[in-house]
């Protein structure tokens, strides 16, 4: 139903947000007018939910939901915008304006092919229990896919006839007009009578945010020119809007902080299986701007894992440059790299779910496929290749929206090409604080400091210890003094980080530098915890104080940048020792030209960053 707008501005100007959620969320008033309480959408423990009466939304930062006072109804009572609009009519006293006859129509029509498209789902799966739908069922049992999950993702058997699902269905009741507008059946064009759409396919009903059934996918199972097939676009069903899975995986996405995107039906059956309940999936490869925009009402940073075939690859990029534009704070995505040939189900099937959970940890950031892409697109062998290659990456940058974002991205890809390609860029210099080099004091040839500084020595990094604190040390740092942010920024956002725990922190740590004015360590404690990370960060912070007592807020910031400094160094060495190890194992068992270069090239690089040029190598000794 369609409601004057200004019918909409009056009701929402009588109605109080806050009261509304106060049904539902025990809130507490903040000193700027703003309440905040537990998020009703996921489970936490510390309030990352607050609601706005002068802004008129609420907003969790936690799993990103947000919306108004009819959106906050709809997903707390599960209800239509329709059935919200007259319940906040009766308790605001306002009488709702009576619907047009055609807008009446429209509405009795869509409820009236919400219910054919139901009866044909039910019909499907019983066909998938018949006689019929053994080859069906032996497919499912050959997939792996158990019985109850075929029930709960209603998946059905459309049987290889003519005309038995219409025949059916019209003696139901269902008009031979609503089949074809469904989509259930085609018309053809020389006007000759319909005939079913979907035939020996196994069947998986696409459902709307409240569970009804909008159309169908179909997988052949037999030879056909299609192996798999999709309802037309309808009133009710729009493709690029749409997301399989995403009803079942509502509430788990909402527990678990996070989306996996993957590709096809049976790859969210499969990581369901699996134990990965928060899957979903686009209807085609390519990811949409609006998918992407309705992946985040739920997660702020979705991961992309597409198959591991040069097309999953080419849909991985696609969906990075088709978000550029779309990013906002706290909002992007990142990329699970599957291996080649793999898929979800696949891997699951041959090497479990903890395979799976490996691909899933080592995602990577946007930024990070961004600059693969822009890298690898061609050798980087003159000075004219090095200037495209920053043009390239500058291009990539404008098409970024918002003016935080955009910055940050530009600083990264600049300090990517200066560390690479040699120039380093002053950053003090850029904020106001000074000419001081990032990359003044890290190891390079031709002469370096010898030995850690007198604060990194007190620990166990720098005693030259393997210290699973070794981390903790690098993230900890700026939450104890985020001024070091200041000068290093990029090298911060770029050293891998095995706990995924704290990877997720340092993304929060890097959006508060973006985007928080005047940023002191109170500042950014208060910021994480609204962010949900109040605990960690607490925690974090008390262990690097406790290991390094004389790391503190008021330390020399000098002292404490080349601590810091010389700690991320020292990681990305051992890194880079673990890297040269593995590569050694597998030229050792494949003894190519591309295993020989691989091994080279790293022992090249762990030179440079030991502040040696290597002049022999296990392959190559001098």
């Amino acid at each position: 139903m369609a409601f004057p707008p200004a019918f909409l501005d009056e009701l929402r100007s009588r109605i109080v947000l806050s009261d509304v959620v106060g049904r539902r969320v025990k809130l507490r008033k903040g000193p700027r007018g703003e309440f905040t309480g537990l998020c009703p959408f996921h489970n936490e423990k510390s309030p990352s939910f607050t609601v706005s009466d002068d802004k008129g939304f609420y907003h969790c930062f936690g799993c990103g939901e947000h919306g108004s006072v009819f959106d906050f109804v709809m997903n707390t009572e599960n209800l239509q915008f329709p059935e919200v609009v007259e319940q906040l009519a009766g308790t605001a006293g306002m009488e709702v304006p009576r619907q047009s006859a055609a807008a009446a129509e429209a509405a009795r029509r869509s409820a009236t092919l919400h219910e054919v498209l139901d009866k044909a789902a039910v019909w499907y799966s019983d066909q998938l229990n018949a006689a019929q739908g053994v080859g069906a069922r032996d497919y499912l049992k050959k997939r792996g896919v158990e019985p109850d999950s075929a029930a709960a993702f209603r998946l059905g058997f459309a049987p290889d006839a003519r005309t038995q699902l219409k025949d059916a269905l019209l003696a139901r009741g269902v008009s031979d007009a609503q089949l074809v507008e469904t989509g259930l059946t085609v018309k053809p064009e020389d006007g000759g009578a319909s005939f079913d759409r979907f035939r020996n396919r196994l069947m998986f009903p696409i459902l709307d945010s409240r569970g009804r059934v909008i159309a169908f996918g179909g997988r052949a199972l037999g030879d056909a020119r299609a192996k798999y097939l999709n309802s037309p676009e309808t009133a009710l069903f729009h493709k690029g809007r749409t997301l399989y899975g995403l009803f079942q995986a509502r509430q788990p996405i909402r527990d678990t902080g996070t989306a996996i995107v993957t590709e096809g039906y049976m790859d969210v059956i499969a990581l369901v299986d699996g134990g990965f309940s928060h899957a979903v999936a686009p209807l085609g490869t390519a990811l949409t701007e609006e998918q992407i925009e309705l992946l985040w009402r739920f997660a702020p940073e979705p991961v992309i894992c597409l198959d591991g075939d040069a097309a999953g690859r080419r849909a991985a990029l696609a969906a990075a440059e088709r978000a550029l534009p779309l990013l906002k704070p706290g909002l992007s995505l990142h990329f699970a790299q599957l291996p080649d040939g793999e898929d979800p189900d696949s891997l699951i099937r041959a090497r479990g779910a903890a395979a799976m959970r490996q691909v899933l940890d080592a995602a990577v950031p946007m930024n990070e496929l961004l600059w693969w892409k822009e890298r690898r697109a061609q050798p980087v062998d003159s000075p004219e290749r090095e200037a495209g290659l920053r043009a390239r990456l500058e291009t990539l940058c404008r098409e970024i929206r918002d003016p935080d974002i955009r910055g940050a991205y530009q600083r990264l890809f600049r300090a990517r090409m200066d560390e690479e390609f040699g120039g380093p860029r002053s950053r003090g210099a850029e904020r106001g604080r000074g000419s001081r080099d990032w990359g003044a004091n890290i190891p390079r040839p031709g002469g370096f400091r010898r030995g850690p500084s007198p604060l990194l020595r007190q620990t166990s990094l720098g005693r030259g210890e393997e210290s699973s604190g070794r981390e903790g040390f690098i993230v900890g740092v700026p939450l104890v003094a985020p001024a070091v942010l200041v000068v290093g920024e990029e090298a911060f956002a770029q050293v891998h980080l095995a706990d995924t725990s704290l990877d997720r922190l340092r993304g929060a740590i890097l959006q508060a530098s973006a985007t928080v004015a005047g940023l002191d360590s109170e500042t950014l404690h208060d910021h994480l915890a609204k962010q949900g990370f109040g605990e960690i960060a607490t925690r974090l912070t008390a262990a690097v104080v406790r290991v390094n007592p004389n790391l503190r807020a008021d330390t020399a910031l000098e002292e404490t940048e080349l601590a810091w400094r010389e700690a991320m160094a020292l990681h990305g060495r051992a890194s880079l020792q673990k890297e040269i190890e593995t590569a050694w194992l597998e030229f050792t068992e494949d003894s190519s030209e591309e295993k020989r270069d691989r091994v080279t090239s790293l022992q090249e690089e762990l030179g440079d960053a030991q502040g040696v040029r290597t002049r022999g190598n296990l392959l190559n000794p001098a």
